[in-house]
């Protein structure tokens, strides 16, 4: 008996020797895929199709990628995921049941979105660990879990390629500071993490450039510093409590054709009551003959020259409501400095 045990304790260690074990680098990644796959889920946008005739009918009309912000069933994906959807249905990892969700909030100018679930799945929600990504240095790993192509919860790894990149977004403003990598993101990883080495969020995978629509190599995430600033806001109010000028400017495109020459931002017309109201600054006019003047246009916003809404956008989202800014205006043919009191939008 005793000599049995000694041949079972030999051939328990060599066949553990036999054992090839993993590099600590994959080892890294299984342990980060484990731990943060709990918190991914797929979302499916339902739409209505037909018409009031006919009657309307629900269909799935695409699939994309969320992950799970806080413990009271808030989901994080990307607008253009939830955009026109009527219903959402929220999938989680290892989980055959579709929990329902509703859009509580939105900011298509960041491309973010908020769900909630109608009802908590149990075990209880795993929320993802938001990192930083002001300190993010090019050739650092990255993670990306999503739904490529509907192929739920898949893994694809890369380097930050790239930083501080403006993408175009929606409505003429540019999404700043989006995080390039070359992790593989495809059709379905939209609104899925972007994750570092530690296995924290970086950012939210939203778009490839490829004349295919496949992964060429060239990826985007908006960064985690971004989502932690415009979440809350969503979560509690249902849009981004951002400070305004309380104007409206003309449109890029009018403005370069008409008025090629003009530098700045030109104010199309002033919403009574706001901060410009209140600074008497003047709106473009029109005359009993249809002669359109110029009123004030707007050269710099705290010595930071603004040419475009993207650039009046980004310059504002710098300060906070009831802050007090100073603009270098142009008012016929004089420049005049106006301090005014930001309000709320």
């Amino acid at each position: 008996m005793k000599y049995f045990g000694l041949f079972i304790l030999f051939n328990l260690f060599f066949a553990t020797l036999g054992q090839a074990s993993l590099p600590s680098a994959e080892e890294n990644t299984i342990k980060i895929y484990n731990q943060v796959v709990p918190s991914v889920v797929n979302v499916t946008n339902i739409k209505l199709v037909g018409d009031w005739l006919f009657g309307m009918e629900k269909v799935p009309a695409g699939t994309g990628t969320g992950y799970v912000w806080d413990k009271d069933g808030h989901i994080v994906t990307n607008y253009h995921v939830v955009e026109g959807g009527r219903e959402f249905l929220i999938s989680f990892f290892q989980d055959p049941k579709k929990y329902k969700a509703q859009v509580v909030g939105f900011e298509p100018r960041q491309d973010i979105a908020v769900l909630k679930l109608d009802e908590l799945p149990q075990p209880k929600l795993v929320p993802i660990q938001p990192g930083r990504s002001d300190d993010l240095q090019v050739g650092q790993t990255t993670l990306a879990i999503g739904n490529p192509f509907g192929l739920d919860h898949s893994l694809s790894k890369g380097i930050v390629s790239a930083l501080g990149r403006k993408i175009e977004g929606i409505g003429g403003v540019k999404i700043h500071n989006m995080i390039q990598t070359d992790a593989a993101i495809n059709q379905g990883n939209s609104g899925g993490p972007l994750l570092n080495s530690d296995g924290k969020l970086i950012g939210m995978n939203t778009m490839i450039f490829s004349t295919s629509g496949s992964n060429a190599g060239l990826g985007f995430a908006v960064p985690v510093n971004t989502i932690k600033q415009v979440v809350p806001d969503l979560i509690q109010f249902g849009k981004v409590k951002r400070p305004a000028l309380g104007i409206a400017i003309l449109e890029d495109q009018v403005k370069s054709y008409y008025y090629p020459h003009e530098k700045g931002v030109i104010i199309k017309y002033i919403y009574e009551g706001g901060a410009a109201d209140k600074a008497d600054l003047q709106g473009m006019k029109v005359d009993d003959w249809g002669r359109v003047y110029i009123g004030d246009i707007i050269l710099t916003l705290n010595e930071q020259e603004v040419n475009s809404l993207d650039d009046l956008f980004h310059q504002l989202g710098k300060y906070k409501i009831g802050e007090s800014v100073t603009l270098k205006v142009k008012r016929k043919d004089k420049i005049i400095d106006v301090k005014l009191t930001l309000s709320g939008q």
